[in-house]
């Protein structure tokens, strides 16, 4: 049996935290094992209790989420970090993804999809909605120069074709099964080529990828 998904959930609100952890709990695959009020709080929990997954509020009265979230990656490398926010757009979550988090929910993601994601997360297939990827990628990253994706990343004429349509297709937001559907790949060959894609590439995860694609231009922004 298949140990359960540890988890620090990190919010403000004692009403919205302990809701979170109520969700979660109800949830087979999915153990809190630690709340945090603060971002400094967090820090600690994390170090001394060494979960799979966080979930991070962004914006709290006792130390921002980001500052925290930058701590427990470079402390607790193992461990991912999933941001909490109210708005897709919000400024704080292009941040938070640059320093190395996993990505974010929305604090009005339902239920269900809130345990499936932090499954997810665990398991490196952290995936970002595709339209929330489009907007906030189209938002924040520059447009790239005009130049060959190879040259502004070398690394990038490594990838073989079948590589570059699954990094361009988990640029787009689409799951592995939704890639494998696609490209007519089973699941686990598409999980294959990402792990193979992050490494050639240098990348920590599926959100790195994204950002990368994007600002390399190999993947093209809608006007």
């Amino acid at each position: 049996m298949n140990r359960a998904v540890r988890v620090l959930v990190v919010d403000d609100h004692d009403l919205l935290r302990g809701g979170l952890t109520a969700i979660l709990e109800a949830h087979d695959g999915v153990e809190v094992v630690g709340e945090a009020a603060d971002g400094p709080t967090a820090v600690r929990a994390a170090q001394d209790l060494a979960p799979d997954v966080v979930l991070m509020d962004v914006e709290m009265t006792g130390g921002d989420g980001l500052t925290a979230t930058a701590e427990i990656l470079a402390r607790c490398p193992a461990t991912r970090v999933l941001i909490l926010t109210m708005f897709d757009l919000d400024d704080y979550v292009f941040q938070a993804l640059t320093i190395g988090a996993s990505g974010f929910l929305l604090k009005t993601t339902p239920p269900d999809a809130l345990a499936s994601a932090v499954l997810a997360c665990a398991a490196g297939e952290t995936l970002l909605a595709p339209s929330v990827t489009r907007r906030l990628v189209e938002t924040y990253v520059r447009r790239p120069p005009p130049r060959e994706p190879e040259q502004l990343v070398p690394a990038l004429a490594e990838l073989t074709p079948r590589e570059l349509e699954v990094l361009r297709a988990v640029a787009r937001g689409m799951s592995n099964a939704e890639i494998g559907a696609q490209l007519y790949m089973a699941e686990a060959t598409v999980k294959t080529h990402v792990t193979r894609i992050l490494t050639k590439l240098g990348l920590r995860d599926r959100v790195q990828a994204v950002v990368l694609a994007y600002e390399t231009g190999l993947v093209e922004r809608t006007p």
